[in-house]
C-alpha cells in the first residue's frame, strides 16, 4: 500500500463525515460493518476524464465506481483504476459491466436501477462481490433485494444526469435507511454531508465534489 497523501480541508471533511455515518449505522446494526466503502467516487466520462488521478489521492478504505458508458478505452481505464485502488487499499466497483469487472479483478459491481433484477443471480454467482445499485425513489429502494447497499439519488439538488430530478431530501434517505443500507448521492459536498447525521445512511457518494476535493 502506498503512503497516505495529505488531504485538503474539503477532502478531510468529506472523509470524516462519511466515516462518522458508517460508524453510526454500524452501531445500529450491532457493530457489523458494511462491505460498502463509506465514501464512493462515481466516475463520469465528461466530468472526470482521468479518474485514476483523483483516486490516487483518496484514502484507504474508500472506493470508486467506474462507469464506462461504453467508452472505447474502458478496459484501459479500468486497469489503471484497479492498479491504483489495489495500491491504496481501496475498493473498485464497475458500473453494470460484469465481464469487465471479472476481467480486471474488481471488488464488485454497481447496477443501474433498470437492472435491479440482476442482483439475485449476481449475488449467487459472485458472493464475494460487493453489489450496489442506483435507486431514484423510496419505493425502488425498498423493493431492491440481494444488494449490499442501495445508492439513493438525488438526495440534494445535483448536477450531471440528476440535474433534472427533484431532490428527494433527507427524510427520504432516513426512510430508506430504516429498512436497508443506503448510500447518499446527489448534491453531496463537504458542507451537506453534515446534514446527513442521524439519517442512518451508511455513507456518501459523489462525482464532482470528490473530484474537486481530491484534485491533483
Amino acid at each position: 500500500m502506498t503512503e497516505p497523501v495529505m488531504m485538503g480541508t474539503a477532502a478531510t471533511r468529506l472523509w470524516a463525515g462519511a466515516r462518522a455515518l458508517a460508524r453510526a449505522a454500524a452501531a445500529v446494526r450491532g457493530g457489523a460493518p458494511s462491505r460498502v466503502p463509506p465514501l464512493l467516487f462515481f466516475t463520469d466520462p465528461r466530468r472526470t476524464p482521468r479518474p485514476w488521478e483523483i483516486v490516487a489521492r483518496m484514502p484507504a478504505g474508500s472506493g470508486v465506481v467506474y462507469r464506462s458508458f461504453g467508452a472505447n478505452d474502458a478496459r484501459d481505464t479500468a486497469d489503471r483504476l484497479r492498479t491504483v485502488t489495489a495500491e491504496r487499499g481501496m475498493a473498485l466497483l464497475i458500473g453494470m459491466d460484469s465481464a469487465l469487472a471479472e476481467a480486471v479483478g474488481a471488488d464488485g459491481l454497481h447496477l443501474p436501477e433498470r437492472a435491479l433484477s440482476a442482483a439475485y443471480a449476481l449475488s449467487g454467482r459472485r458472493p464475494d462481490w460487493i453489489l450496489t445499485a442506483a435507486v431514484h425513489s423510496v419505493e425502488a429502494a425498498l423493493a431492491a433485494r440481494d444488494l449490499d447497499a442501495v445508492v439513493l439519488s438525488p438526495v440534494f439538488p445535483a448536477g450531471g444526469a440528476s440535474s433534472a430530478r427533484t431532490a428527494l431530501g433527507v427524510q427520504a434517505l432516513a426512510d430508506v435507511a430504516a429498512n436497508r443500507p443506503v448510500i447518499a448521492l446527489g448534491g453531496i459536498t463537504a458542507d451537506t454531508v453534515a446534514d446527513l447525521v442521524r439519517t442512518g445512511a451508511t455513507g456518501v457518494a459523489a462525482v464532482s465534489s470528490i473530484a474537486e476535493a481530491f484534485a491533483v
